[in-house]
Formats: C-alpha cells, sequence, structure tokens
C-alpha cells in the first residue's frame, strides 16, 4: 500500500510540472501574440524538469537496494 501512494505520488509530481509548463507556455503566448512557441517551450522545458526531478527522487530508493543487495551477498559468503 505504502508503494502504491509513492509511485501515485510521483506520477502527480510529473503531471504537475508538465501542467504548469504548458499553462505557463500558453499564458506567455498571449502575453506576447505568439501562437505556439512558449507553448511548446514549456512543454519542453515542464517535460525535462519533471522527469529530471523524477529520476531525482527514484535514485535513493534504486540504488539504496543495490547497496542492500550487495551487503546481503557479502554477508553470506
Amino acid at each position: 500500500m505504502l508503494l502504491a501512494l509513492r509511485l501515485t505520488g510521483l506520477g502527480w509530481y510529473v503531471a504537475i510540472c508538465i501542467v504548469i509548463g504548458v499553462v505557463g507556455g500558453l499564458g506567455l503566448d498571449k502575453l506576447t501574440g505568439t501562437v505556439p512557441l512558449f507553448t511548446l517551450l514549456g512543454t519542453v522545458l515542464g517535460s525535462v524538469l519533471a522527469f529530471w526531478g523524477l529520476y531525482k527522487m527514484v535514485q535513493p530508493v534504486l540504488y539504496g537496494m543495490n547497496s542492500g543487495k550487495s551487503t546481503d551477498k557479502r554477508g553470506e559468503h
């Protein structure tokens, strides 16, 4: 159950980053009069930030699991 809540939180993080990028891009496009430019840039920036943050959040879990497995194997031998 705890894992499901963590994964849901990660999904919300990704979604919010992308939505903020798109909405910010739409707002800038409206102010400047350009149609797709800032919307596309906002989408790309939001996506890059979302997946970079996702990687940073998941990295300790992945490397923690790997280091835990390697110490268990050393203890068994």
